[in-house]
């Protein structure tokens, strides 16, 4: 997998997203993520920010360390990753407006 946590650095990164909106944004993002979730961020990978971690393992023994809550300032949005998904949500989701998700990213 090359999406891996690694030690590069989260404000430079941060610092270094074009779109001014998107940067300020993610920079209040960041703060929420570290206060809800009680974690330092971590980069996952050249784009995804990741807070916290867990371990895994599949039947066919492929295994792996994947973040819990992150998200990425991507050039078209903003996107968040919750690997709990977005099933217990639905209130909350559709305060937000205009939006796309998935099993585990939105």
């Amino acid at each position: 997998m090359k999406t891996v946590r690694n030690n590069k650095s989260v404000t430079s990164f941060l610092n270094n997203v074009e779109h001014p909106k998107r940067r300020e944004d993610s920079f209040e993002i960041l703060e929420l993520m570290k206060e809800v979730t009680g974690e330092k961020p971590a980069m996952w990978g050249d784009s995804i920010i990741g807070f916290g971690s867990y371990e895994y393992k599949y039947a066919s023994g492929r295994e792996g360390e994947w973040m819990l809550v992150g998200f990425s300032p991507r050039k078209q949005n903003l996107t968040l990753y919750i690997m709990d998904g977005f099933d217990g949500y639905t209130d909350l989701l559709g305060k937000l407006g205009k939006y796309k998700n998935g099993k585990a990213c939105l």
